[in-house]
């Protein structure tokens, strides 16, 4: 409040000293002139007045000389400076303080805009109108009304207080306190404030917006919505013209219709491609209907995104190479989801095709000939061998007058040219009749292609012009609705992280677009699923009823599972490694591409026994209750077992990469960032005597047992060295472990 009376100081100022200046009121001219000598008061028929650079006439006026005051009626008429004209039915005009009442049907005019309203009380000297009965403002482009109201001529500012509507061709705008400027069409607003578009509504409790550019600035408790689209932030710009705005510190963009929300510090919006991208501290989250329990207590289970820089985009579907699913086919066969319906789609249209023209067959008439006579036995075997004769030695074919043939023109019609004859064929010359040559004034040269054609005529084929369609006169290309259809995609860009509670991930880069359902990690991506970490060049995971489905690790695929409570590392690789979730858990995985696995086994007691170690073509994992029960070869399966007692400590595959401390486990660090880094586990460690074999396509060096591991021996009190875990294939031992092998 202290600001508005500091802004009406600053505009009074100027004129306040102004003011003090009294001058008499002159009674220029008028039709007749009665005065009442005693009171000295003046009854005037179509006065003028005048006082220092304003005129004011009426039909009627009493004119009160001594108090220089005086009352106008009908036809109100005030012109100050040639710039503001003010228009009533009546007026009190006190000339001492320069001020002007003016009541019913008032009108005040200047070259910007037109101020109506029942009352106003207009001060000369500082040239500033004010209403309290409700008023109207009208501009160019703006309509605006309100309960109060301040015009201030000098500066063409109008202050508006309570029930304020702005109309405006692009919005309505609705508050409670407002300014405008009606030379800059700059509209600043002090309190609650709603701005409705065509499709959108902004509300604010501070800023400015510009009527004309559609510039904005807002300040204070800001939400913009949009259909199912919000967003807040604690300062916002927008740029209408260009389509671009800008939010800072605390930004919140909700999307009720796709169940997302993304938050962040700052954030930059392009309305032509309706597209957001957020950075500092910017993190996702997707509703999914997975649920968890929390405090005995289901309720939903939302995957998190956070990452450097997010972007958010509407676009059209058909520009996106989407992803099929994988499914489980036959003979343990892992394949696209949509593969075979489309086989069994493309089956269905070619035997749609052989019915319809079976169908088209059944129903072409045979027309009789009324001249042909039925024939005899006799004649009927001349006529079959007469036709067979003709069959197998045709007659030459006869030469035709190219001066007398005459070209079918239905073709040609399209483009209103009549080819009549033909000059000579071997020249390849075209003769068009002046008569019925072209239409038009053009002339029409002809082409090679038009040549060809009318040469093709010659020999009873009608000729057929490039470029024209004897059935269109107008190609028009056929509207796919499918083709408008537009897609939420998501991208993030460095230092991903995912949290979910049954899947965590880390990750360069990720996309994401809701038209397959697909989350993509590129560049040193790994995924975490309860006990399981997954690598890769590439991880897709797959949603299917807003429900996580399957994964896929493309190319260079490792995965390890270590069982609760324990410190041995089951290990696999491959080139592609597909899981299938149920009900939030993962039930089944294959590994497809020189797989090979290090698994261990347990005896009846629980306790670990044997290590197995194979390799394969494929190879199927099975798990219950989050943890690996059974392992399926799958084709040209070959391995070796080895008692757990005559291991060192750790056997690793060529590319092993184990980093729990870079695994999310919570929302909080896919809002704080980068989680810190945790105390990796003695497993872990490379402090034991390894040595680094080989090398890994991946650029991570492998870490591999050394050659000739040494342990006690209790029994013989001496050291033994014991063979390297690699050797020579040998028949798995099945009934002391849980593994199959087909072939």
């Amino acid at each position: 409040m202290q600001k508005l009376r500091f802004f009406f100081f600053l505009l009074l100022f100027p004129s306040i000293l102004f003011a003090q200046q009294r001058t008499k009121i002159e009674l220029v001219s008028s039709d007749r002139l009665t005065v009442d000598t005693k009171t000295n008061v003046n009854y005037v028929i179509n006065p003028v007045f005048r006082q220092d650079n304003a005129t004011l006439r009426s039909d009627s006026a009493v004119f009160y000389k001594d108090r220089n005051y005086f009352e106008a009626f009908k036809n109100v008429h005030i012109n100050q400076g040639d710039t503001v004209n003010i228009y009533s039915d009546f007026l009190n005009y006190d000339g001492n303080a320069k001020k002007a009442h003016l009541s019913s049907n008032v009108k005040m005019i200047d070259p910007t805009s037109t101020l109506t309203t029942n009352i106003l009380d207009y001060n000369m000297a500082t040239r500033i109108g004010e209403y309290s009965t409700g008023g109207k403002i009208v501009n160019k482009d703006v309509v605006l009304t309100s309960k109060r109201g301040w015009y201030f001529a000098s500066s063409k500012d109008a202050f508006f207080r309570y029930n304020v509507v702005v109309v405006t061709p692009q919005s309505t705008i609705k508050s409670d306190t407002l300014r405008y400027n009606t030379l800059t069409n700059w509209t600043y607003f002090y309190g609650p404030t709603n701005i409705k578009g065509k499709d959108d509504n902004l509300y604010t409790e501070d800023g400015a917006y510009n009527t004309k550019s559609e510039n904005a600035y807002f300040g204070k408790k800001n939400l913009y919505t949009q259909n199912t689209k919000s967003l807040k932030g604690d300062s916002l710009y927008y740029y209408g013209k260009i389509g671009y705005g800008k939010a800072v510190k605390n930004i919140v963009f909700i999307d009720t219709s796709d169940r997302t929300l993304l938050r962040g510090q700052l954030g930059e919006y392009y309305k032509a491609d309706e597209r957001a991208v957020v950075t500092k501290n910017a993190y996702f989250g997707m509703g999914t209907k997975d649920s968890i329990t929390v405090n005995n207590k289901k309720i939903p289970d939302t995957l998190w995104l956070g990452a450097d820089t997010l972007e958010t985009q509407k676009v059209l579907q058909h520009t996106l190479k989407l992803l099929n699913k994988p499914i489980i086919q036959k003979d343990n066969e892992v394949g696209a989801e949509d593969e075979k319906a489309k086989q069994e789609k493309e089956k269905e249209k070619v035997e749609a095709r052989k019915a319809a023209a079976a169908t088209e067959a059944v129903k072409k008439p045979i027309v009789a000939n009324p001249d042909t006579k039925k024939l005899s036995k006799k004649e009927r075997k001349l006529a079959e061998q007469k036709a067979k004769d003709l069959k197998n030695n045709p007659p030459p074919p006869k030469l035709l007058d190219s001066t007398k043939v005459k070209i079918s023109t239905d073709s040609l019609k399209a483009d209103s040219i009549k080819a009549v004859a033909l000059a000579s064929v071997q020249n390849k010359t075209i003769v068009l009749s002046k008569k019925d040559s072209v239409k038009t004034d053009k002339k029409i040269a002809a082409k090679s292609d038009d040549k060809k054609a009318i040469s093709t005529a010659v020999n009873g084929v009608k000729p057929k012009i490039a470029g024209t369609n004897p059935l269109k006169k107008d190609s028009v290309a056929v509207f796919n609705p499918a083709d408008t259809v537009r897609t939420r995609v998501i991208k993030a860009f460095h230092n991903v992280r995912v949290f979910k509670s049954n899947m965590q991930a880390k990750a360069d880069s990720l996309f994401y677009t809701a038209a397959d359902s697909t989350l993509r990690w590129y560049k040193n991506p790994i995924l975490w699923s309860e006990g399981t970490q997954q690598t890769g060049d590439t991880i897709h995971v797959f949603f299917k009823n807003d429900k996580i489905h399957s994964f896929q690790v493309l190319q260079n695929g490792f995965l390890v599972n270590v069982e609760t409570d324990s410190t041995k590392f089951n290990q696999v690789k491959g080139k592609k490694i597909t899981g299938f979730f149920k009900d939030g858990e993962m039930r089944n995985m294959y590994v497809d591409g020189n797989a090979e696995s290090i698994y261990y086994s347990k005896d009846d007691k629980g306790k670990y026994d044997n290590m197995n170690q194979s390799v394969s073509s494929r190879i199927k994992f099975l798990f219950k209750d989050k943890e690996l029960t059974d392992i399926l070869y799958i084709k040209e399966a070959e391995g070796a077992t080895n008692p757990i007692n005559k291991l060192p400590k750790e056997t690793l595959l060529t590319g092993f990469i184990w980093k729990p401390e870079l695994r999310p486990v919570s929302k909080a660090d896919i809002i704080k960032g980068k989680p810190a880094a945790k105390v990796a586990s003695k497993t872990t460690t490379t402090k034991s005597a390894v040595k680094v074999i080989g090398r890994d396509p991946s650029g991570i060096k492998p870490i591999l047992p050394a050659k000739k591991p040494v342990v006690e021996d209790p029994s013989k009190g001496r050291t033994t060295p014991i063979k390297p875990a690699v050797v020579s294939p040998v028949k798995v031992d099945t009934t002391k472990t849980k593994i199959q092998s087909v072939n």
